[in-house]
């Protein structure tokens, strides 16, 4: 890579970060994050910004609202020390999921949160596994939106999968479960989910044949569970086989670790390293696929000026 190349990371997951940046060969530099008596926050970037490619990198992880703040305030460092391009880096856009007006007089978090970023100073964001295809929308600057589909299937590939079928959670989720599916060869089913006035989530039944089958449950993030088990409870009932988990964002918030624990016929869960995992928030047989090659892939090429749609077209769209 060449000097004029600049990488940043908030304190969300300095692991990654430093990940990408050996993969890249260039330096992880320093920022000092220090409080003010009064518990604001400063940011201070530790190395040259002048006219740099720079890029900062910080998935909004729990706690979110501090680790967004600490973001826009490194965007906004970068801004004011001349950067001449600022990337933001977010493996996991958690804001993705208030897309919608839903309710009476709620804000829709996750445009808020674009134009925060561009405010801040972003010209571009790289992120992976937006909970939906309309937030992309949110954006006014270009964003390269990655996909795990290919890292979750190559966990899989080289056994025998003469008798599984992927299962999406509900329909929404379906066309990448089927993308998922094409890449390993075998049949798709998804659950029939409706939401209750109270959050709860019911799945009905499963649209598909699993009866019988080795299953693998893929959706983009598992937070508390609650909609896991409840299509887990759905695929007994089919007396499926075997279940295996694949997510992209592992955050294991709440009881989930416990809920899925509790789950003896779950072989493993498979997440990816969007989000930083704790000891207490690790279920049993979990195995964690880096996604950081592909993220250090996405900068390289940026900076470089090549073409970034193969890394998440060819994924999907051809795979």
């Amino acid at each position: 890579m060449s000097d004029d190349i600049t990488i940043f990371s908030g304190s969300a997951h300095t692991e990654f970060a430093q990940e990408m940046c050996d993969i890249l060969g260039v330096e992880l530099n320093p920022v000092n994050i220090t409080r003010f008596s009064n518990d604001c926050l400063q940011v201070q970037l530790r190395a040259n910004c002048r006219q740099r490619d720079v890029y900062i990198v910080q998935p909004l992880v729990p706690p979110v609202q501090e680790n967004l703040v600490e973001l826009l305030f490194m965007l906004d460092a970068a801004r004011g020390a001349s950067a001449s391009h600022i990337t933001a880096v977010i493996p996991h856009f958690s804001y993705a999921r208030s897309d919608k007006k839903d309710a009476p007089r709620i804000s829709i978090g996750g445009r808020l949160v674009a134009d925060l970023l561009q405010t801040a100073g972003a010209t571009r964001v790289i992120t992976m596994t937006l909970h939906s295809e309309q937030v992309h929308g949110f954006f006014s600057m270009p964003v390269d939106h990655l996909t795990a589909v290919r890292e979750l299937a190559d966990h899989f590939k080289g056994r025998d999968l003469s008798n599984t079928v992927v299962v999406s959670p509900d329909f929404g989720y379906a066309k990448v479960a089927s993308q998922f599916a094409r890449l390993l060869g075998v049949e798709v089913a998804a659950g029939s989910k409706r939401r209750l006035a109270d959050d709860k989530v019911v799945i009905d039944r499963i649209v598909g044949d699993v009866e019988g089958r080795d299953v693998i449950v893929i959706d983009d993030e598992i937070a508390t569970g609650g909609s896991m088990i409840e299509l887990l409870e759905r695929l007994r009932e089919y007396k499926v086989r075997s279940i295996a988990i694949a997510t992209t964002h592992g955050l294991f918030t709440g009881k989930a670790v416990e809920r899925l624990n509790a789950q003896p016929d779950v072989t493993e869960v498979v997440s990816t390293s969007t989000v930083p995992l704790t000891p207490e928030r690790r279920p049993d047989r979990l195995s964690v696929r880096s996604v950081a090659p592909l993220f250090a892939e996405a900068v390289k090429r940026h900076h470089l000026g090549s073409s970034i749609s193969s890394l998440f077209s060819d994924e999907v769209t051809h795979g």
